[in-house]
């Protein structure tokens, strides 16, 4: 235990398709491995889980090698092994805590098991430094999609303003794209149609921005269903699809919801950073639109680069890494994963 001053830190994540391993030592990534088994899952249109888990056993041993020879590090010179414990998919989870055990025990070093959207949340502060002492977090990846007000990750309770009562926004990208014959991941396939289309073209409900709905609150399935009936009737009209024109339209209402749910956060809580984390904050559009809305209310915008804005796993060693810094307990080897659990701390006990 006298390796945990200063101590490199390596964090595993394996919660879905994505085998990430970093290092991260006081706020700053030393390396990282990245293995992805998207491909795989391509031709199902989504994520088998135990075709995720099969590829995280043969990905993740390759992954905290390459991270390390990054890193230019060995096993002596690491002090703490963090791993996301949840939420996930189940297989996919298991693996990476069983791995994550079998180092903290095999090099003598303490384990840390971690909520998987802290890691989102606490990505930035790679790029950006330390989170600000209180700021507003807004989490819109594949499965969630939330808005969290953030202070110590390390230490305080993270606050839930919202979640999504039903589809996340990046779930919605991807049925969308599904309706428009477009390649799985969603995401990415969208925000490159749109560029040819017209945003304004098609006028898809702002869902839960009535008088009536909760200010803050996220729903996309009625968004989803919008665009799958509009995509209906071209086919009963006998008219080809403008698929350039459907995405970049219902690209623009997602981003228009999420941004402008997120300042308004902002303002309710008197905070004046916003932190955008998530899948889908590699949007182009989100992240323009974002830009633009907090430069009009002076809200400092805080968004990593793309690549760390996906699973990874020096998410979740910056994570680790604050937790190590702030004299928190390690969990120990009888840490388990919990695949459904609630956002209320860093640290998953």
């Amino acid at each position: 235990m006298t390796r945990m001053t200063a101590a490199i830190v390596l964090g595993i994540e394996t919660s879905c398709d994505e085998t990430g391993v970093g290092l991260v030592r006081n706020g700053k990534l030393l390396g990282d491995a990245l293995a992805s088994s998207m491909d795989e899952h391509v031709r199902f249109g989504g994520v088998v889980p135990e075709i995720a888990a099969r590829a995280h056993v043969s990905a993740l041993v390759p992954c905290v090698r390459e991270a390390m020879r990054r890193a230019a590090v060995l096993p002596k010179h690491i002090g703490a092994i963090a791993v996301t414990a949840g939420p996930g998919l189940a297989t996919a989870l298991h693996i990476g805590v069983a791995a994550a055990k079998a180092y903290a025990a095999a090099w003598d070093v303490p384990l840390y098991g971690v909520h998987h959207l802290a890691g989102h949340a606490a990505a930035d502060l790679l790029e950006h430094g330390a989170l600000p002492a209180r700021c507003v977090v807004l989490i819109v990846s594949g499965g969630h999609t939330s808005l969290l007000v953030v202070g110590d990750l390390a230490r305080d309770e993270i606050v839930h303003l919202s979640d999504t009562i039903d589809d996340a926004a990046g779930e919605a990208f991807d049925k969308v794209a599904r309706i428009l014959g477009l390649p799985y991941p969603g995401g990415p396939a969208i925000d490159k149609a749109a560029r040819d289309g017209d945003p304004a073209a098609i006028a898809f409900p702002r869902p839960l921005t009535g008088p009536r709905d909760d200010e803050l609150g996220f729903s996309f399935s009625g968004l989803k269903t919008a665009v799958a009936r509009w995509v209906e009737r071209c086919a009963d009209d006998g008219r080809p699809v403008p698929v350039p024109d459907v995405a970049a339209s219902f690209q623009e209402a997602i981003a228009d919801v999420l941004t402008a749910k997120a300042v308004l956060a902002c303002r309710r809580e008197g905070v004046t950073d916003l932190v955008v984390v998530g899948g889908v904050a590699a949007n182009s559009r989100v992240r323009a639109l974002a830009e633009q809305r907090c430069a009009e209310a002076g809200i400092t915008l805080r968004v990593p680069p793309i690549r760390l804005c996906t699973d990874n796993g020096a998410m979740i060693a910056a994570v680790g890494d604050l937790l190590v810094r702030s004299g928190v307990q390690p969990n120990g080897l009888a840490i388990s994963a919990y695949p459904s659990v609630r956002l209320e701390r860093a640290q998953l006990n």
